[in-house]
């Protein structure tokens, strides 16, 4: 299939990503002539416009070369020259969580270095993020600020391979790979969480729930620090008020998981949210219940996002200067000062405001 029209990637990109890959695979050979506008519309069951889009950005990009009368021929692409560094940043959603303070730091160290920074939003979504990857490749970017998507790690592998296979350095913001060596800048997940759990342990809470999206790096880091803080203090791990989610996150999931777990309340006297959105979920859910935070159980969320007017006990996440040092190690790919791959661990803190009180 050349074309899916039921993929989220424009019609357009995928038949000019299947002329391009034809080209590069030697099945349209240099000075050959490609199909007719017409035998592609008939090929592919795309608008003729469409077509026409794919064929002008493929002449654009040196692949194509209009001749009149005669048709559309392969050519060798000339790449220019690049007049100006620019980095790529491929973030789940720009607008929401941490990547707007994310993005806002790597784009003010780049601006400081008189780079340019393109943003790209996957959506958690691989399909999206092969598409920013191409697109990415096709502006000849200088490197590439990548937080992994919700897919496998094999699959997160593939497009930072993409990458480097046309000497683009990667380095990975938040989430990583396991076992993948490659540069990265994140926190301390572990530690920050192990430190809030005996945070809540010191106000007398020993049934704690913990509520979490268990495919990501930083999560699945943040479950094992609160672990061991319960195994440190003599506390029984129990399951039946851990909520462990197989995806990313969705408010309507999370809302189903806090109503049933605020149905249990008595269970409990604390909650640990995987992240802040978990907790303002909560929030949200015990509103409608008719219960409040921390009157009737305390709570903690991690990554210190601007709430409005909730006020919760979180673990600050240093997520601006996480794009800051991104784009530095980006910046020392690039002028060939590192060569070997860097790991950037940067700390957190305990912010304590409303929302715990003490279960004595």
């Amino acid at each position: 299939m050349i074309v899916d029209k039921n993929s989220p990637i424009p019609s357009y990109f995928q038949l000019q990503t299947w002329l391009k890959e034809q080209i590069q695979q030697g099945i349209f050979k240099l000075n050959d002539k490609i199909p007719t506008e017409e035998e592609l519309v008939q090929l592919t069951g795309l608008a003729r416009a469409t077509v026409r889009q794919a064929i002008q950005n493929l002449s654009n990009m040196g692949y194509l070369v209009r001749k009149k009368g005669l048709g559309t021929f392969v050519t060798i692409p000339q790449v220019a020259p690049k007049k100006q560094i620019s980095i790529g940043i491929i973030v789940p959603d720009i607008r929401s969580g941490y990547a707007p303070e994310l993005a806002r730091g790597a784009e003010d160290e780049a601006s400081r270095n008189k780079h340019s920074l393109i943003l790209c939003s996957s959506d958690d979504l691989f399909v999206k993020a092969e598409f920013h990857a191409n697109r990415l490749i096709e502006n000849h970017v200088s490197g590439v600020i990548f937080v992994p998507t919700s897919s496998s790690d094999n699959k997160n592998k593939l497009l930072i391979q993409k990458f480097q296979e046309k000497n683009i350095p990667v380095v990975l913001a938040d989430r990583t790979i396991p076992n993948f060596d490659s540069n990265f800048v994140t926190t301390d997940n572990l530690h920050g969480a192990y430190r809030l759990t005996n945070y809540l342990i010191s106000k007398g809470h020993k049934k704690i729930a913990f509520v979490y999206s268990n495919i990501f790096s930083t999560e699945q880091l943040r479950f094992e620090g609160y672990k061991k803080a319960l195994t440190e203090n003599g506390i029984k791990l129990d399951p039946s008020i851990v909520v462990s989610h197989s995806g990313p996150y969705n408010e309507e999931h999370f809302t189903k998981y806090a109503i049933a777990l605020l149905k249990q309340r008595k269970k409990l006297s604390a909650i640990f949210a995987g992240h802040d959105r978990i907790a303002l979920t909560f929030y949200l859910a015990a509103r409608d219940m008719g219960l409040s935070f921390p009157e009737d159980l305390s709570i903690v969320g991690y990554d210190d996002l601007n709430l409005g007017t909730i006020s919760l006990t979180t673990m600050h996440q240093p997520i601006y200067e996480m794009g800051v040092e991104s784009v530095k190690l980006i910046n020392a790919s690039i002028s060939g000062k590192k060569n070997k791959h860097r790991s950037v661990v940067l700390n957190s803190y305990l912010i304590e405001r409303d929302s715990v009180l003490a279960n004595r």
